[in-house]
């Protein structure tokens, strides 16, 4: 006799689910028998039944997915109580397995937006004004010119059939997304090669410096792939950045009468936007940030400290209006509320922290400018400041001159600067013991402590081949049925997964390539410190990736890696460079394969398509990435190494990443480990305790548990620092919008909420980034001679929100 499922209260999840699993439970267990004995004369015996099973999902997720039609019993809409039912709720569970996305179209589409991607990024890359191709942007472009190839390529015949085999699709589309922005950006590993050949004279050979670029990217696919069933699979990881373009999708792929609302909607709000995006971005800048005291006070610069921000490193924005969607962004409208409560509780104690570390004079901080990521000299004070030289303590090979030092003394940051780097590292240390405490199943899954761990260990030691086969997860092999994600659960019934050994190949190779890399590239790098770097990588992967799978935040722990780096393998930049690129970076390329099968699995595009989509895209856009940043640091080299360089190209992204790799390299010993700042190290470990008391108090008090885990340290300590550089007039805005929308509108129209909300964020995004693409070529300089708006009162010659400037910024200079 079946046994009635366990209550909600037991189980932390919505009844919807429950009652899905109990109604699919024996045609479940059929499916699965299927899968697993793989046996095609077995398979039809259970065809009809799968088929039953598969129309009863549809129907339950009509009937408890959709909240349009959920009421509570005083006749009010009923509010959703948790992401996980709101990515459930917003977003269709049902599939058709019919469409194909392996067509013509897909690879070519693709291909051709992975290059004109790969290649705008990279151009930009070496330019004063940087442009960048989103993925909504990808989405939109896509889309238009798919549906022209299958209105006006022919279809007839053997070729057209190969051609235009039927109309464009949501798998298709989705496929050349993925493909498109996997290449549509700059791999960290140009970086590399670029400062070594521009201030090293090191030229690695074109294949090694190809399989350099190719292995850092592959080598974090191939970590991803072990851990999807960690970071993926399960219904908690939402990954919210993914959840907009995901319903893009269903809007303009759906049933155009089902959708016709959401489609009048989208292309409304996206040319809206994009019309109005004129006004701040070139029209009336003034709108970038409104502050009413520094209206009322411009000739104090204290007040710009605090109030000013609508310019870069100006100050704090307390209070400041902005309108510029663009500084706003869009993620106000698809984070959970858990999650911009804990920011913004950071925020306020950020303001408080600055405010008293600069006018304590805390680390000498009012010799140097109040917000600066700069390197400044000792002989800096409040009117005038002075940059550090950092070449001036190099030797001819470019490593740190212990002599040169002593002459010139050591660099100091700007408190806030330093705080940031601080607070980083308390919620990087504070990040890996939350997700111990609080997500344990995570960790667990992810580092194979399960019940059975031991037994399958030694079974790979009896017979290693099954490290590489995939243990397909089905129904009756899931330990919590309910936690499954309904996406996924239509996945399993209708695809097969990637099999392990794909990603095993790519995470061996990959370590072998970049293993002869560090060799072949001069990086003086020490093969122990390369393996050390791949280790991290894939703890920052479980613990960080899983912060951002639960709450769409991850935090930056690029200085954490400088420092440790430099630490190891001390006064050699080029070994820090290498260090962070596959420490660092090949975890943001690890997670960004997890976001995209995140996304695959809302759209219900088969895992193996989605794999090699995207590999292709990687291996399209390294290729690109190398070719034109050879061309270019070959043909613009002395414009690349000027300090000034011209409004064509730029060398300011190559610089600041050689100046970080000296800083930290270099001068690590002297000036953090037992330094002046000496607490930024000390705030690693400190950062591990930092969630403790919560969870203990939480253990003591049981009643109290659930209101104490609301608060997560991580999101707090990561933005004690958040406004230590950039435009921060349209901070107070972002959380004003954020709790708006997840606070207000969530729980006034739910209905509302779960059909417009996340495509709102998507048409926002998209004309949002078609006028900063038209401006920055048409107006700001990118391909022809810059054409500025004329000043007047909504376009000041200085601070635009008409704060004071800060004079001691116009005597900065290069120290000797």
């Amino acid at each position: 006799m079946a046994q009635d499922p366990p209550k909600i209260t037991d189980l932390g999840v919505p009844l919807e689910q429950i009652s899905d699993v109990r109604e699919v439970g024996p045609e479940a267990e059929a499916i699965t028998q299927v899968r697993t004995v793989r046996a095609n004369s077995e398979a039809s015996r259970y065809s009809d039944l799968e088929k039953k099973s598969s129309s009863m999902i549809e129907i339950n997720h009509k009937e408890s997915t959709r909240s349009s039609t959920d009421v509570e019993d005083n006749g009010r809409e009923k509010v959703s109580a948790n992401m996980e039912v709101v990515a459930l709720k917003a977003l269709h569970t049902d599939d058709d397995p019919t469409q194909n996305p392996w067509t013509f179209r897909s690879f070519f589409l693709g291909l051709a937006l992975a290059v004109f991607g790969s290649s705008l990024a990279t151009i930009f890359h070496f330019r004063p004004q940087s442009v960048g191709i989103s993925i909504t942007f990808l989405t939109v472009i896509s889309y238009v010119f798919g549906n022209a190839m299958a209105k006006y390529i022919p279809s007839k015949g053997r070729i057209g059939r190969f051609l235009n085999p039927h109309g464009f699709n949501a798998k298709e589309h989705l496929g050349i997304i993925i493909m498109a922005s996997s290449a549509s950006s700059t791999a960290h590993a140009t970086d590399v090669l670029a400062a070594q050949k521009l201030f090293y004279n090191i030229i690695p050979h074109p294949a090694v410096a190809i399989m350099l670029l190719f292995s850092s990217q592959l080598l974090g696919y191939g970590l991803a792939g072990y851990l999807r069933e960690s970071l993926v699979f399960p219904t908690a990881m939402i990954w919210p950045s993914q959840l907009p373009l995901a319903s893009l999708i269903e809007t303009l792929h759906r049933n155009r009468t089902e959708m016709a609302s959401r489609w009048k909607f989208f292309w409304i709000v996206f040319w809206s936007i994009a019309v109005y995006e004129f006004f701040p971005q070139y029209i009336t800048p003034v709108l970038t940030g409104v502050s009413v005291f520094c209206l009322a006070q411009q000739n104090n610069h204290m007040f710009t400290n605090i109030f000013g921000g609508a310019a870069g490193n100006e100050g704090l924005g307390v209070g400041a209006l902005s309108f510029d969607l663009q500084y706003i962004g869009v993620s106000a409208f698809y984070l959970p509320l858990k999650m911009i409560t804990n920011a913004f509780i950071g925020y306020v104690f950020c303001i408080i922290l600055f405010v008293l570390l600069f006018y304590k004079n805390v680390w000498n901080a009012m010799q140097f400018p109040f917000l600066s990521q700069q390197l400044f000299s000792a002989d800096s004070n409040s009117t005038h400041y002075k940059i550090y030289n950092q070449t001036a303590i190099l030797n001819d090979k470019l490593e740190l001159d212990e002599e040169a030092l002593k002459a010139h003394g050591l660099p100091f940051f700007a408190a806030t600067h330093a705080s940031h780097l601080l607070t980083t590292n308390l919620a990087t240390g504070a990040t890996i013991l939350h997700i111990i405490l609080y997500h344990p199943q995570i960790v667990k899954s992810a580092m194979g402590w399960g019940t059975n761990s031991w037994r399958r260990y030694l079974n790979y030691l009896k017979n290693p081949k099954q490290i590489f086969k995939y243990e397909e997860k089905t129904f009756s092999t899931t330990e919590d049925p309910t936690k499954l994600d309904p996406h996924h659960r239509t996945m399993l019934q209708n695809y097969k997964e990637v099999p392990n050994w794909w990603y095993g190949i790519c995470l061996g190779l990959s370590v072998i390539a970049a293993g002869a890399c560090i060799y072949l590239a001069e990086s003086t790098l020490p093969w122990y410190l390369f393996l050390l770097a791949i280790v991290i990588s894939y703890l920052y992967v479980v613990f960080f990736g899983a912060l951002s799978g639960l709450l769409g935040f991850h935090v930056p722990i690029g200085s954490a890696i400088q420092l440790l780096g430099g630490w190891l393998n001390p006064g050699k930049p080029l070994s820090l460079m290498f260090f962070s690129l596959f420490a660092f970076t090949t975890s943001g390329q690890a997670l960004y394969l997890v976001s995209h099968l995140k996304l695959g699995q809302y759209g219900k595009l088969a895992p193996r398509c989605t794999f090699t989509f995207q590999i292709l895209g990687t291996v399209v856009g390294c290729i690109l990435n190398y070719a034109l940043m050879s061309s270019i640091t070959t043909e613009q080299r002395d414009i690349l190494l000027s300090i000034q360089g011209t409004n064509i190209w730029s060398g300011t992204h190559v610089q600041s990443f050689n100046s970080n790799a000296i800083s930290f390299g270099g001068l690590s010993k002297y000036m953090f480990i037992g330094g002046t700042y000496a607490s930024v190290v000390y705030a690693l470990p400190l950062g591990f305790l930092i969630p403790l008391p919560l969870w203990l108090a939480g253990k003591a008090w049981p009643k109290y548990a659930k209101s104490l885990s609301y608060i997560v340290t991580p999101v707090i300590c990561a933005h004690l620092g958040f406004l230590s550089g950039g435009i921060n007039s349209s901070v107070f805005m972002y959380f004003v919008l954020a709790f708006t929308v997840q606070f207000y509108v969530r729980k006034k129209y739910p209905a509302w909420f779960l059909k417009y909300n996340y495509l709102l964020a998507a048409a926002l995004s998209g004309g949002l980034e078609l006028t900063i693409f038209f401006l920055t070529f048409v107006f700001n300089g990118a391909v022809a001679k810059q054409i500025p708006m004329p000043n007047y009162a909504l376009n000041p010659k200085g601070n635009l929100d008409y704060c004071m400037r800060d004079p001691a910024l116009a005597g900065a200079r290069g120290g000797n």
